[in-house]
């Protein structure tokens, strides 16, 4: 393991075998001396194996991994939302509320998924260790709006309260709920079918 100039810290947090392999394997694509550029990357494995969040030894560890201060890495993982410094549930529930998700009722999705989920407020995870819910900014599928995200990945499209709350039903259940526009709709089309070019005129040739 990589020798730095901090002492290693008193923690039973430490990379798995895999993790240390991986953590390499990232450190690497970055000039000698830069290995900090890889701060994100560790931390995302860190945050994978201490079970979805990044406690105090955790952060602390990667640091000392970098050769980084502790403060430094403190810093970024408090700037950026997808670290999380609290356990936290199961399944997260991630409501867009930027203007789009907004005008399109997202208040009425996250007041379902919370009261779906058994949590009274954003950011609370249920007892049951399930869900958590919060509010995030925009995730980028303005067309389909309002929308949530599933943990890192799953976009859920097209939602309606009622929808939004039979989808933590089934993830409660242990189901897997298909993701994307939860109406049926094609990627980005419009509701309804396409409005327009909706018939292949042929070129001048006869070709279509």
């Amino acid at each position: 393991m990589k020798v730095t100039s901090y002492e290693v810290p008193e923690t039973d947090f430490e990379f798995t075998p895999e993790n240390l392999e991986r953590a390499k394997s990232y450190i690497a694509r970055y000039p000698e001396g830069r290995q900090a550029s890889a701060v994100m990357w560790l931390l995302y494995l860190a945050q994978d194996q201490n079970g979805g969040w990044l406690s105090v030894p955790a952060i602390e560890y990667v640091a000392w991994f970098l050769d980084m201060a502790p403060i430094r890495v403190h810093e970024v993982v408090s700037f950026y939302t997808m670290f999380y410094t609290e356990p936290i549930g199961r399944h997260h529930i991630q409501v867009c509320r930027t203007t789009t998700c907004w005008v399109r009722g997202s208040d009425d999705i996250v007041k379902s998924c919370m009261n779906a989920a058994g949590v009274s407020k954003l950011g609370e995870t249920s007892e049951d260790g399930l869900f958590t819910v919060s509010e995030v900014e925009c995730l980028g599928a303005c067309c389909n709006a309002p929308m949530f995200q599933l943990n890192e990945g799953d976009y859920f499209e097209d939602l309606t309260p009622e929808r939004a709350a039979e989808i933590v039903e089934e993830l409660r259940a242990g189901k897997s709920p298909k993701p994307g526009s939860q109406t049926g709709r094609l990627s980005s089309e419009p509701e309804g079918g396409p409005t327009t070019l909706t018939e292949i005129q042929p070129d001048s040739r006869g070709n279509t």
